[in-house]
């Protein structure tokens, strides 16, 4: 156990580190949504209200910083200032996945520090979609988490020289979580987008929030081709569903179905254009750890205080003063995403 759980810190920090040398990034499909302009927005920029309540506490803003990271050496440095971003703009994080402490406490202390600096704030628990419901509770017990990530990540894992092979009875899995603890399950994708049919699957067992993850951000084919010595993936590079593409398709499945919209969300644009059109948070990773590690804790802060901002000065020029009417903003589709959408749910 001991063995594994070094095979899988080493492979977080080459992750990590994989990030942060090479922009793994493609097109998102955001830039293929037009919103309209509004001349007389018949507000005053002051008192544009940007709070949101999400898994039942008040955050400033429908942002949060995805999960990135933890279980190896430098992860406790990285959380703890990742969680006092969060806690200084009052946003929810979620932290990577505890998989590697659940099977051993040594790795703890990088996920409970989220916790700890956080205080009451927004704390999601994150896993993958193998573990148990024993193993699922412990995830949300080490941190007291609002929620629980599970993530699914088979276009990752068939790509990795160590990764997993078989994934039959995810679904089951996740159903037995579901109903099994009392917290909200939200079901992640690592960057290729969620489906239709693959929504439709996870909302018909319980799943009432999902994270989609799309194609747009980083992309962990080229994180995992750079560490693969046997293979070359190259040709899969381009695999996935583009991120506005996911969401369009999954916005009308249900009333009570939550979306979290990540996968290449870099910019206030992306942010806006998201809330607009039917998610009702906004994940975003790989700019912030990138920040971080380059800038350091107050580049990273800079950065998403910069997207609330410019993300409210957006909401002006829409005419929009609160996240709800965001809602009722009129958008168009054009490019390849509109190409994307013939006959789409049909």
């Amino acid at each position: 156990m001991k063995e594994k759980a070094e095979i899988r810190s080493s492979r977080k920090r080459d992750h990590v580190e994989h990030v942060l040398k090479n922009k793994f990034e493609s097109n998102n499909y955001f830039n293929d949504i037009y919103l309209e302009h509004n001349s007389l927005p018949e507000i005053d920029f002051n008192d544009i209200n940007t709070e949101y309540n999400f898994l039942g506490k008040n955050i400033s803003f429908p942002i949060m910083i995805n999960a990135m990271t933890g279980g190896f050496d430098r992860a406790v440095e990285i959380n703890s200032n990742l969680a006092k971003v969060a806690k200084r703009l009052n946003i929810p994080m979620a932290v990577g996945s505890q998989t590697i402490a659940i099977k051993d406490k040594d790795y703890e202390s990088s996920f409970k520090i989220v916790r700890e600096i956080l205080n009451d704030g927004v704390v999601i628990s994150n896993v993958n979609a193998f573990v148990d419901v024993d193993e699922a509770k412990k995830a949300v017990d080490m941190i007291h988490s609002d929620a629980l990530q599970i993530h699914i990540n088979p276009a990752q894992e068939i790509c990795m020289p160590e990764g997993d092979r078989n994934f039959k009875g995810v679904l089951k899995k996740i159903e037995k979580i579901v109903k099994n603890i009392e917290k909200p399950v939200i079901v992640k994708e690592v960057g290729f987008g969620i489906s239709n049919d693959v929504a439709k699957r996870l909302y018909n067992v319980g799943v009432k929030y999902i994270d989609l993850g799309g194609h747009g951000g980083t992309n962990f084919i080229k994180v995992e081709n750079a560490r693969n010595e046997d293979f070359d993936f190259d040709e899969l590079f381009e695999w996935g569903i583009p991120t506005a593409l996911s969401l369009l398709e999954n916005k009308n499945i249900a009333s009570d179905l939550n979306i979290v919209c990540s996968g290449g969300m870099r910019t206030a644009n992306d942010v806006i254009k998201a809330l607009s059109i039917g998610a009702n948070m906004v994940g975003i990773s790989g700019p912030i750890l990138r920040e971080l590690e380059e800038r350091g804790h107050e580049s990273a802060y800079k950065y998403l205080e910069n997207i609330i901002y410019k993300s409210k000065v957006i909401m002006l020029l829409l005419g929009k003063e609160n996240i709800r009417d965001l809602k009722t903003v009129p958008y168009r589709i054009k490019g390849q995403l509109k190409e994307l959408m013939v006959n789409i749910n049909e």
